[in-house]
Protein backbone atom coordinates (compact mmCIF):
# COMPACT_ATOMS: atom_id res chain seq x y z
CA UNK A 1 0.00 0.00 0.00
CA UNK A 2 2.82 2.15 -0.54
CA UNK A 3 1.59 5.57 -2.13
CA UNK A 4 4.08 5.82 -5.31
CA UNK A 5 5.80 9.28 -5.53
CA UNK A 6 4.69 11.87 -7.53
CA UNK A 7 0.49 11.38 -6.11
CA UNK A 8 0.55 13.81 -3.38
CA UNK A 9 3.60 16.57 -4.24
CA UNK A 10 4.76 20.14 -2.57
CA UNK A 11 2.37 21.41 -0.18
CA UNK A 12 0.00 19.26 0.38
CA UNK A 13 2.19 17.20 1.78
CA UNK A 14 1.60 18.68 5.35
CA UNK A 15 -2.12 17.28 5.40
CA UNK A 16 -0.06 13.88 5.65
CA UNK A 17 1.87 15.20 8.81
CA UNK A 18 -1.02 15.91 10.31
CA UNK A 19 -2.62 13.02 9.87
CA UNK A 20 -0.15 10.57 11.14
CA UNK A 21 0.65 12.99 14.13
CA UNK A 22 -3.10 12.23 14.38
CA UNK A 23 -2.62 8.81 14.34
CA UNK A 24 0.29 8.27 16.13
CA UNK A 25 -1.52 9.97 19.28
CA UNK A 26 -3.86 7.05 19.10
CA UNK A 27 -1.33 4.53 18.93
CA UNK A 28 0.54 5.87 22.24
CA UNK A 29 -2.79 5.45 23.65
CA UNK A 30 -3.05 2.06 22.80
CA UNK A 31 0.51 1.55 23.79
CA UNK A 32 -0.05 2.76 27.13
CA UNK A 33 -3.55 0.85 27.19
CA UNK A 34 -1.15 -2.05 27.07
CA UNK A 35 1.43 -1.18 29.36
CA UNK A 36 -1.43 -1.13 32.06
CA UNK A 37 -3.26 -3.82 31.08
CA UNK A 38 -0.95 -6.47 29.46
CA UNK A 39 2.53 -7.15 30.77
CA UNK A 40 3.69 -3.90 31.08
CA UNK A 41 6.65 -2.08 29.46
CA UNK A 42 8.85 -5.28 29.10
CA UNK A 43 6.50 -7.10 27.53
CA UNK A 44 5.09 -4.18 25.20
CA UNK A 45 9.03 -3.94 24.04
CA UNK A 46 9.55 -7.87 23.26
CA UNK A 47 5.83 -7.56 21.21
CA UNK A 48 6.90 -4.51 19.40
CA UNK A 49 10.27 -6.19 18.55
CA UNK A 50 8.37 -8.97 17.14
CA UNK A 51 6.12 -6.96 15.17
CA UNK A 52 8.18 -4.53 13.52
CA UNK A 53 10.63 -7.57 12.35
CA UNK A 54 7.35 -8.52 10.88
CA UNK A 55 6.84 -5.86 9.20
CA UNK A 56 9.65 -5.50 7.83
CA UNK A 57 9.35 -8.70 6.30
CA UNK A 58 5.90 -7.76 5.07
CA UNK A 59 6.95 -4.99 3.17
CA UNK A 60 10.67 -5.87 2.05
CA UNK A 61 10.58 -10.24 1.70
CA UNK A 62 7.00 -10.96 1.24
CA UNK A 63 6.02 -10.48 -2.94
CA UNK A 64 4.67 -6.71 -3.50
CA UNK A 65 3.49 -6.02 -6.75
CA UNK A 66 2.78 -2.05 -7.87
CA UNK A 67 -0.35 -1.70 -9.12
CA UNK A 68 -2.07 1.44 -9.76
CA UNK A 69 -1.16 4.30 -7.75
CA UNK A 70 0.26 1.84 -5.55
CA UNK A 71 1.42 -1.11 -4.35
CA UNK A 72 0.02 -4.42 -3.42
CA UNK A 73 1.51 -5.67 0.02
CA UNK A 74 0.25 -9.03 2.43
CA UNK A 75 0.87 -7.00 5.58
CA UNK A 76 -1.79 -9.39 7.63
CA UNK A 77 -2.16 -6.09 10.40
CA UNK A 78 -5.59 -8.14 11.59
CA UNK A 79 -3.31 -11.21 12.50
CA UNK A 80 -0.71 -8.83 14.19
CA UNK A 81 -3.23 -7.08 16.40
CA UNK A 82 -4.50 -10.62 17.32
CA UNK A 83 -1.40 -12.07 17.84
CA UNK A 84 0.38 -9.02 19.61
CA UNK A 85 -2.45 -6.34 20.73
CA UNK A 86 -2.92 -3.07 18.83
CA UNK A 87 0.12 -1.11 20.88
CA UNK A 88 2.56 -3.59 19.50
CA UNK A 89 1.07 -3.43 16.09
CA UNK A 90 0.71 -0.05 15.63
CA UNK A 91 4.67 0.60 16.57
CA UNK A 92 5.26 -2.77 14.42
CA UNK A 93 3.84 -1.08 11.33
CA UNK A 94 5.42 2.28 11.72
CA UNK A 95 8.89 0.97 12.75
CA UNK A 96 8.88 -1.47 10.33
CA UNK A 97 8.01 0.71 7.63
CA UNK A 98 9.82 3.36 8.83
CA UNK A 99 12.87 0.74 8.62
CA UNK A 100 12.04 -0.30 5.12
CA UNK A 101 12.39 3.29 3.81
CA UNK A 102 15.70 3.91 5.42
CA UNK A 103 17.45 1.01 4.27
CA UNK A 104 16.12 -0.36 1.08
CA UNK A 105 13.38 2.81 -0.04
CA UNK A 106 14.43 5.93 0.84
CA UNK A 107 12.77 7.27 -2.21
CA UNK A 108 9.20 6.46 -0.02
CA UNK A 109 10.23 8.76 2.86
CA UNK A 110 8.35 11.63 2.06
CA UNK A 111 5.60 9.53 1.41
CA UNK A 112 5.83 8.24 5.15
CA UNK A 113 3.23 10.40 6.90
CA UNK A 114 0.30 9.32 4.70
CA UNK A 115 1.60 5.68 4.63
CA UNK A 116 1.90 5.39 8.40
CA UNK A 117 -1.70 7.30 8.34
CA UNK A 118 -2.60 4.58 5.91
CA UNK A 119 -1.60 1.46 8.28
CA UNK A 120 -2.77 2.80 11.60
CA UNK A 121 -6.12 4.08 11.09
CA UNK A 122 -7.52 0.73 10.45
CA UNK A 123 -5.75 -1.04 12.61
CA UNK A 124 -7.73 1.69 15.01
CA UNK A 125 -10.71 0.38 13.67
CA UNK A 126 -10.10 -3.33 14.18
CA UNK A 127 -9.40 -2.53 17.68
CA UNK A 128 -12.82 -1.00 18.07
CA UNK A 129 -14.50 -3.80 16.04
CA UNK A 130 -13.39 -6.39 17.71
CA UNK A 131 -14.31 -4.87 21.13
CA UNK A 132 -18.00 -4.87 19.35
CA UNK A 133 -18.17 -8.64 18.06
CA UNK A 134 -15.73 -10.83 19.70
CA UNK A 135 -17.41 -11.56 23.40
CA UNK A 136 -15.02 -10.23 26.15
CA UNK A 137 -16.20 -13.83 27.66
CA UNK A 138 -13.90 -15.33 24.22
CA UNK A 139 -10.07 -15.44 24.32
CA UNK A 140 -8.92 -14.25 20.49
CA UNK A 141 -7.14 -17.92 19.97
CA UNK A 142 -10.99 -19.14 20.16
CA UNK A 143 -12.01 -16.54 17.48
CA UNK A 144 -14.30 -17.58 14.54
CA UNK A 145 -13.78 -17.31 10.76
CA UNK A 146 -16.27 -15.17 10.66
CA UNK A 147 -14.76 -12.80 13.36
CA UNK A 148 -11.45 -12.92 11.60
CA UNK A 149 -12.95 -12.16 8.34
CA UNK A 150 -14.69 -8.96 9.26
CA UNK A 151 -11.39 -7.57 11.41
CA UNK A 152 -9.57 -8.77 8.28
CA UNK A 153 -12.20 -6.83 6.19
CA UNK A 154 -12.13 -3.82 8.45
CA UNK A 155 -8.30 -3.58 7.96
CA UNK A 156 -7.85 -3.90 4.04
CA UNK A 157 -10.56 -2.18 3.28
CA UNK A 158 -9.32 0.74 5.40
CA UNK A 159 -6.27 0.61 3.74
CA UNK A 160 -8.41 0.55 0.42
CA UNK A 161 -9.93 3.54 1.27
CA UNK A 162 -6.99 5.64 2.48
CA UNK A 163 -4.92 4.87 -0.81
CA UNK A 164 -8.08 6.18 -2.68
CA UNK A 165 -8.27 9.24 -0.38
CA UNK A 166 -4.65 10.09 -1.55
CA UNK A 167 -4.97 9.57 -4.49
CA UNK A 168 -8.06 12.06 -5.08
CA UNK A 169 -6.45 14.31 -2.78
CA UNK A 170 -3.26 14.55 -5.23
CA UNK A 171 -4.35 13.65 -8.55
CA UNK A 172 -8.34 14.87 -8.59
CA UNK A 173 -11.02 12.49 -10.51
CA UNK A 174 -9.68 12.07 -13.70
CA UNK A 175 -10.95 8.97 -15.24
CA UNK A 176 -7.12 7.62 -15.56
CA UNK A 177 -7.08 8.35 -12.00
CA UNK A 178 -10.09 6.76 -11.03
CA UNK A 179 -8.80 3.67 -13.49
CA UNK A 180 -5.80 3.40 -11.59
CA UNK A 181 -7.87 3.37 -7.60
CA UNK A 182 -10.02 0.55 -8.93
CA UNK A 183 -7.67 -1.47 -10.12
CA UNK A 184 -5.69 -1.23 -7.21
CA UNK A 185 -8.79 -1.66 -4.82
CA UNK A 186 -9.93 -4.66 -6.64
CA UNK A 187 -6.29 -6.26 -6.70
CA UNK A 188 -5.84 -5.07 -2.87
CA UNK A 189 -8.63 -6.48 -1.87
CA UNK A 190 -7.89 -9.74 -2.71
CA UNK A 191 -5.95 -10.54 0.60
CA UNK A 192 -9.19 -10.75 2.23
CA UNK A 193 -9.18 -14.15 0.56
CA UNK A 194 -5.90 -15.07 1.89
CA UNK A 195 -5.98 -13.44 5.69
CA UNK A 196 -8.63 -14.78 7.55
CA UNK A 197 -7.99 -18.51 6.60
CA UNK A 198 -3.95 -17.25 7.77
CA UNK A 199 -6.04 -15.73 11.07
CA UNK A 200 -7.15 -18.84 12.07
CA UNK A 201 -3.85 -21.08 11.14
CA UNK A 202 -2.14 -18.80 13.50
CA UNK A 203 -4.79 -18.81 16.10
CA UNK A 204 -4.72 -22.84 15.74
CA UNK A 205 -1.09 -22.64 16.18
CA UNK A 206 -1.28 -20.39 19.03
CA UNK A 207 -3.40 -23.22 20.87
CA UNK A 208 -0.32 -25.29 21.00
CA UNK A 209 1.60 -23.21 22.30
CA UNK A 210 -0.54 -22.55 25.61
CA UNK A 211 2.74 -22.74 27.68
CA UNK A 212 3.93 -19.44 26.42
CA UNK A 213 0.45 -17.81 27.85
CA UNK A 214 2.43 -15.97 30.98
CA UNK A 215 5.56 -15.16 28.70
CA UNK A 216 4.59 -11.96 27.80
CA UNK A 217 5.24 -12.53 24.33
CA UNK A 218 1.73 -12.64 22.84
CA UNK A 219 -0.97 -10.52 23.37
CA UNK A 220 -2.66 -11.74 26.82
CA UNK A 221 -6.10 -11.58 24.93
CA UNK A 222 -4.52 -14.01 22.95
CA UNK A 223 -5.31 -16.98 25.85
CA UNK A 224 -7.48 -15.29 28.09
CA UNK A 225 -11.21 -13.91 27.95
CA UNK A 226 -11.34 -9.90 28.59
CA UNK A 227 -11.79 -8.38 31.62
Amino acid sequence: MHIEPGVVNSAKLVLSYATAAGAAGIAAKLAYSDIKNNGGISSLMVRSIATTALVFSFFEVFPHYPIGVSEVHFILGSTLFLIFGAGPAAIGLALGLFAQGVFFAPFDLPQYGMNITTLIVPLIAVNALAGKIIPARTAYKDASYKQALALSTAYQGGIVAWVAFWAFYGNGFGAENLAQIGTFGIAYMSVIIIEPVLDLAVLAAAKSFGQLERSGFFNRRLYSPGA
